[in-house]
């Protein structure tokens, strides 16, 4: 009968450990523009930080690399553009609707292009980034 009960207590352990892993949680760390480190249970916006998981008596769960805030694809584009219409090149653009790009932009299209471009980078991108 000692055999089962200590059997149990095994499963009962390991019970224990694996709930312990499953009740870890994500912590986030960053050093803000004067330096000083902040953590938070929530990332933080535009931001680089450190990603660690913790258990429930605040030891390190699992090693977390650092995680590049996500991009904004409307950002992104918002970038891309600027970086197109601020390059010198020519910009094409389909005038006929076939599809294929047929006309340059004017430079009076350009700039009205690389305004609504500012505009959404504003919109869109985090300050300073």
């Amino acid at each position: 009968m000692h055999v089962p009960s200590r059997s149990c207590l095994l499963l009962l352990a390991v019970g224990l450990c694996a709930s312990a892993s499953a009740t870890a949680t994500n912590v986030y760390q960053w050093k803000d523009a004067k330096g000083v480190t902040h953590s938070s249970d929530n990332p933080p916006a535009g931001q680089n930080y450190d990603k660690r998981r913790i258990d429930t008596h605040g030891n390190y769960v699992e090693a977390a690399q650092p995680e590049a805030p996500a991009v904004d694809p409307q950002c992104a584009t918002a970038r891309q553009n600027l970086q197109l219409l601020g390059s010198g090149a020519a910009v094409m653009r389909d005038t006929d609707d076939d599809g294929k790009p047929d006309t340059a932009l004017s430079n009076e299209d350009r700039a009205n292009q690389k305004s609504l471009a500012e505009a959404a980078a504003k919109a869109y991108c985090p300050p300073g980034g």
